[in-house]
């Protein structure tokens, strides 16, 4: 199982670095001045680190030498799968938050809000799958949500045969436990993305960068950002 990736993204400060010609780009990398441009972490989430991504920047940099560093990274004449790659580095930069979920869990935490079945894994990398879900999330709170996953879960187990009881299964309760703290985590997640100043990056782990989208978008084409 690999997992889904959601990232909260500062459209402004993303928007900013998009459009920065390569050469200043990668000097802010350089000099450390490309920290300026990150947005303060959400205290109840995790993302990428300052240096893992930087290395990752300078990398990409070292591998592209026929980029033409006076123009920004969506102009350039190279492999869709290239522009995308660092696109999704800068994007990452100017997230604040992200939310990681095995994409079989995933099914527990999106088709109970939902008025239609999802038919694969794939279809959690389609931004109107997530819009419709925020939708339905926003009529309801926190617990009520999170209590609504886990007795859909408990549904599951029963319609499998599977017991319920904590004495046949040592796993029961701590399961339970890992099912509720991420409906609400993916709750309070979704809830931050109530601003045209925030996008929402979707991917997963091992997925190719050109299949990557934010707020549906690809990432080597943003047309107008």
């Amino acid at each position: 199982m690999a997992d889904v990736i959601l990232n909260l993204v500062n459209h402004s400060n993303f928007k900013k670095l998009v459009s920065m010609p390569l050469q200043d780009f990668f000097e802010k990398v350089e000099d450390g001045s490309l920290r300026d441009y990150r947005p303060e972490l959400h205290n109840r989430f995790h993302r990428e680190f300052d240096v893992d991504l930087e290395g990752d920047m300078m990398e990409w940099s070292d591998k592209n030498s026929d980029i033409i560093l006076s123009k920004t990274i969506l102009s350039q004449s190279i492999k869709d799968s290239n522009i995308a790659e660092l696109t999704i580095l800068m994007a990452k930069w100017c997230s604040f938050s992200e939310w990681r979920c095995w994409d079989a869990r995933l099914f527990l935490y999106i088709e109970p809000l939902l008025e239609y079945n999802i038919s694969n894994t794939n279809e959690f990398l389609k931004f109107s799958l997530w819009k419709d879900f925020i939708s339905s999330l926003s009529k309801t709170d926190k617990k009520s949500y999170s209590e609504s996953v886990v007795l859909d879960w408990m549904n599951r187990r029963e319609q499998l045969g599977e017991t319920m009881e904590p004495s046949e299964d040592p796993r029961i309760l701590p399961t339970m436990g890992s099912h509720s703290s991420a409906s609400e985590l993916l709750h309070i997640f979704l809830s931050n993305l109530d601003s045209k100043n925030i996008s929402l990056l979707i991917g997963r782990e091992y997925l190719e960068y050109e299949l990557w989208s934010l707020n549906g978008d690809s990432l080597y084409d943003l047309g107008e950002i």
